[in-house]
């Protein structure tokens, strides 16, 4: 372990976006961090967060914080994307490493400039996508690696599908599936997509207010395919109202066999032994495979114990700026594909949002 005492801040704001999913309280089981200070304009929530971490000083204005403080690493918490270029730029050029909430952005160009931030800077940015941080994730990685299943074929992602199903279910949750999805087989080379509302395709002008700021959605349902440079195909489905079916999560088929992952965390997996539907009948079964019970909720401390080592030894962290800006790409390039028409090829050239720009 690090000999250096890190010292850590958080960053939220009470009624846009809050501390996101505890980004302010992964910091207390380790053991080579001192927090010193919360940031919040709103009093009460500055108070909560405060008593939470054990802050020695909070501030109404993170600016304020940045600037009396001396840290080295920053939580930026709202889950409400409208802050997060703001918060962790001012970050950066205040000499601090980052772990941001996701979604990071809600456009690819607010993501190019926080990647070309920290560049400049010399620093870090992680992303809370906290299902690549735990253990059961690697040793996933590391099945398909050693050819458990055989030679990756195809990944089929199906968002959460509640009430949000469609676009909003797509960046809030989807975007936990795109990163995993590229953790495992890699960059995306082009996609196409096929987005509709009530049965009808979208346009210029149909996207809808989400329930939180998170960009522009559109759309109830949609089907969406990418071909990965590994040559592996991919797949991502979210219907609105499909809550309940358990289909939040991905299988990931082989020559040999078929990974079921399903639910919140990498550690409820399943392995079935040939890359074909068997029929009911059959003696052939899926099987269990034990997995590090590390849950879902530790993979925020496990993210800052990543980036603290990516600090250390000058490496991309785990899910780093560019991994969430890769994994935006995967979701709007599915309004880019539905209102061009076409396939969309990686990286898109227009970094603005497609349902922004107008016919």
């Amino acid at each position: 372990m690090s000999q250096k005492t890190y010292r850590a801040a958080a960053i939220g704001h009470t009624g846009s976006g809050n501390f996101g999913h505890g980004l302010h309280i992964a910091y207390k089981n380790i053991e080579n961090v001192e927090f010193i200070a919360i940031s919040d304009p709103d009093e009460a929530g500055r108070a909560k967060a405060a008593e939470e971490t054990g802050a020695l000083r909070s501030y109404a204005d993170f600016h304020d914080m940045l600037e009396k403080e001396t840290l080295d690493i920053v939580s930026v918490c709202p889950r409400w994307t409208s802050e997060h270029v703001a918060m962790v730029t001012a970050c950066l050029e205040a000499g601090c490493s980052v772990y941001c909430e996701k979604p990071m952005t809600s456009t690819l160009a607010d993501g190019d400039i926080i990647v070309e931030t920290a560049k400049k800077q010399g620093l870090k940015v992680a992303i809370a996508h906290q299902a690549v941080y735990l253990p059961a994730t690697h040793a996933i990685k590391q099945m398909l690696n050693d050819g458990k299943i055989g030679t990756v074929q195809a990944i089929y992602a199906s968002g959460k599908q509640d009430r949000r199903g469609g676009g909003e279910d797509m960046i809030v949750l989807g975007t936990h599936l795109f990163n995993m999805m590229r953790f495992f087989v890699g960059d995306v080379a082009w996609m196409q997509s096929h987005v509709t509302k009530d049965g009808k395709e979208i346009a210029y002008g149909d996207d809808h207010e989400p329930t939180e700021p998170v960009g522009p959605v559109a759309g109830d349902c949609i089907n969406s395919y990418f071909a990965f440079e590994s040559g592996v195909s991919g797949f991502f489905q979210s219907r609105k109202d499909q809550a309940g079916s358990g289909r939040y999560g991905m299988e990931i088929v082989g020559s040999e066999g078929t990974f079921s992952l399903r639910g919140d965390v990498a550690n409820r997996l399943m392995v079935y032994p040939y890359p074909v539907l068997v029929p009911s009948n059959s003696e052939q079964e899926w099987e269990a495979i034990d997995l590090d019970q590390t849950p879902f909720s530790s993979g925020n401390e496990l993210a800052i114990r990543d980036l603290i080592d990516a600090i250390e030894n000058d490496r991309k962290p785990i899910s780093a700026a560019e991994d969430a800006v890769a994994a935006l790409e995967m979701i709007l390039g599915a309004y880019e594909s539905q209102l061009t028409g076409g396939r969309v090829p990686f990286p898109i050239a227009n970094r603005e949002h497609p349902l922004s720009r107008g016919a």
